[in-house]
């Protein structure tokens, strides 16, 4: 018989047992109590396993938050398949990319994405089943699976620890975005840790503005919630608007959002005065934030517990404590519980001691599976037993870790590392920056100069001479921004990453648009 210690189908039904009529979720404001929830889901589960889908089969969906899409969750995790959520703001082609990789067995689709999931249908070679997700839909009628003509279904009944439960697409914010796999074991571990140190009780109202086709809405608070006993409020979006609104009115107790999300409600016009007193404690991931920020939050009484993980680690790696968020502002914490990092050197992968500067590395059961059907990017990232994160941090004394950048993003001007996150530090602290990045573009004197591309805010003036002179202030001549930008927002992905790439692509047509216009002077001085 397998191992099944650490599968979550069980976590409903465990759930389901002690408090039946609590409330699992808040769907807009369709309720599902923890008894429906594991009923529902065992409903579904037989579902499956009587139209033959088998463990290992995949589902994706094309929906946007819904209790439906919990449901669905947790009879996968039953009945040992799939879950693969795909990202409704992607273009039809992207999706068509994805759907080409993991060969799902059953598309699940609602009604607001029809006309998406046709155009992503329409160029995917193989024919996938679809259906509609909801009482209406699948949860009625499950069509018979669809698999390769070289996939051979297992014959296992019981599900195991080690079985796929998620795979998530990762934001693509530097290649092209790959399927991580994560494991039963892997959501538990992570979901284990979380509770070890952002402690979640059966009697907090948790909201949830994280899209569910990302690793954060689910083992970032959601999965723990359900475990634990929670209420989850859960929203298909995220507007700032409605979510003041609702941590006043529902009386929210935590939440879980990525440093814009933070910043647009720090903007919004209702922020002074919307009561966040029932706020005991918010989580901040999926970038560093500004310390800026941290000391808006702060002035409010909220306190803002800064994180660091990523999708390939499931997605939790670090954590900064509430008693140490002011203390250590800035600071990405110490290591969860069961989870192993290290330091090391980026040139030679030399593992380095004490106080140090390199690329941090992540060890333990929550670190992925690898990518599906992807060997050479698994290898690429899984050496030694080690998950190379490809960040670049620094660890005090005291063994607290800071982020400094990706080390793809840092760019050598002159010779010397530029690390973006710095400069983009300093730009901040100008009283008419809202927001901006920094992204290195080529030079043919010093190799890369930095670009920064810079949101003002409202009501605020500034140019690009103020801001470079800003800069020069605080920073080394080759820090610098050459090139200084105002525009009206940052391109970001579906996680609310800054899309670097995106912004070197502007800046290589500038700089092409520019010598155009310089060859056009020169041809026209030559007559």
């Amino acid at each position: 018989m397998p191992d099944a210690r650490h599968t979550l189908g069980r976590w409903t039904r465990d759930r389901a047992r002690t408090t039946p009529e609590r409330i699992a979720i808040d769907d807009r404001g369709v309720v599902v109590t923890y008894g429906e929830l594991d009923e529902r889901a065992d409903r579904l589960a037989a579902a499956f396993r009587e139209a033959g889908f088998a463990i290992g089969d995949r589902v994706a969906t094309l929906t946007g938050n819904s209790a439906d899409q919990v449901v669905l969750f947790f009879a996968c995790a039953k009945a040992g398949l799939v879950l693969v959520p795909l990202s409704w703001r992607l273009a039809a082609q992207e999706l068509a990319a994805q759907l080409e990789i993991v060969e799902p067995a059953l598309l699940l689709v609602e009604s607001e994405f029809e006309s998406l999931a046709r155009a992503t249908l329409a160029r995917v070679v193989r024919r996938i089943p679809t259906t509609a997700l909801g009482a209406q839909g699948v949860e009625t009628e499950v069509p018979a699976p669809a698999r390769s003509g070289a996939e051979v279904p297992s014959t296992r009944l019981e599900v195991a620890d080690d079985d796929a439960l998620l795979i998530i697409f990762t934001s693509g914010t530097t290649s092209t975005p790959k399927g991580a796999v994560l494991t039963h074991a892997n959501c538990f571990w992570t979901n284990l840790s979380f509770s070890r140190t952002s402690e979640l009780r059966a009697a907090d109202t948790v909201l949830a503005v994280m899209p569910q086709f990302h690793v954060g809405g689910w083992n970032v608070q959601l999965l723990l919630a359900w475990w634990t006993g929670a209420t989850v409020v859960l929203e298909r979006t995220f507007e700032p608007g409605r979510v003041l609104h609702l941590i006043q009115e529902r009386g929210i107790t935590t939440m879980m959002g990525v440093p814009a999300n933070y910043l647009f409600l720090a903007q919004h016009p209702d922020f002074a005065r919307t009561d966040l007193s029932s706020l005991e404690h918010a989580v901040v991931g999926g970038a560093p934030i500004p310390q800026a920020l941290l000391h808006v939050w702060h002035a409010r009484g909220v306190t803002l517990a800064q994180g660091y993980g990523l999708t390939e680690a499931s997605p939790n790696v670090l954590c900064l404590r509430d008693e140490d968020a002011r203390a250590y502002a800035g600071s990405a914490g110490k290591p969860y519980p069961h989870v192993d990092v290290a330091v090391a050197d980026p040139v030679t992968g030399e593992h380095l001691d004490g106080e140090a500067e390199g690329e941090l590395l992540v060890c333990g059961p929550s670190v992925f599976a690898g990518y599906f059907r992807d060997p050479v990017g698994t290898e690429a990232v899984l050496r030694d037993g080690w998950l190379h994160t490809g960040d670049l941090v620094r660890r005090d004394a005291d063994g607290y870790f800071t982020i400094i950048d990706r080390i793809k993003d840092i760019y050598l001007s002159g010779g010397e590392s530029v690390a973006p996150a710095e400069v983009e530090a300093v730009l901040r602290r100008h009283p008419a920056v809202a927001d901006v990045a920094v992204v290195g573009v080529p030079d043919d004197r010093w190799g890369e100069v930095g670009a920064a591309w810079v949101v003002v805010g409202r009501g605020r003036v500034t140019d690009a001479s103020e801001l470079t002179d800003f800069a020069r202030d605080s920073l080394a001549r080759f820090k610098v921004p050459r090139d200084v930008h105002l525009i009206e927002e940052l391109p970001r992905s579906t996680a609310g990453k800054v899309l670097r790439r995106v912004l070197v692509e502007r800046a290589a047509k500038i700089a092409a648009a520019d010598a155009g216009s310089e060859a056009t002077h020169l041809r026209e001085d030559a007559r």
